[in-house]
């Protein structure tokens, strides 16, 4: 699903037109990212949580000349689902 397919659906949802879901769509995102941004989690009740993790550096190897080199610390985004959409995915 691309971020168009989202703005239909919610166009057919609420019966509103695209200009406002495009922008009610963006709105959302805007406000998940910037919050990702600050460090915070976000959860979505019977969806998920994202989380921000952080790595640590790490030793590491150069695949093509096998040299040591350090990976550095940065940050990550993963997702949890919650059990409820465990369930949706897994029904058949």
């Amino acid at each position: 699903m691309t971020k168009n397919d989202l703005t239909e659906a919610v166009r057919n949802v609420t019966n509103c037109p695209k200009r406002d879901a495009d922008t009610l769509v963006d709105s959302v995102l805007d406000i998940l990212k910037d919050t990702l941004a600050s460090g915070e989690d976000v959860m979505i009740s019977g969806f998920g949580k994202f989380v921000i993790q952080s790595k640590n550096d790490r030793l590491g190897r150069n695949p093509q000349t096998g040299e040591p080199l350090t990976i550095t610390a940065r940050k990550i985004l993963t997702f949890k689902p919650s059990s409820l959409l465990k369930e949706e995915i897994n029904r058949d």
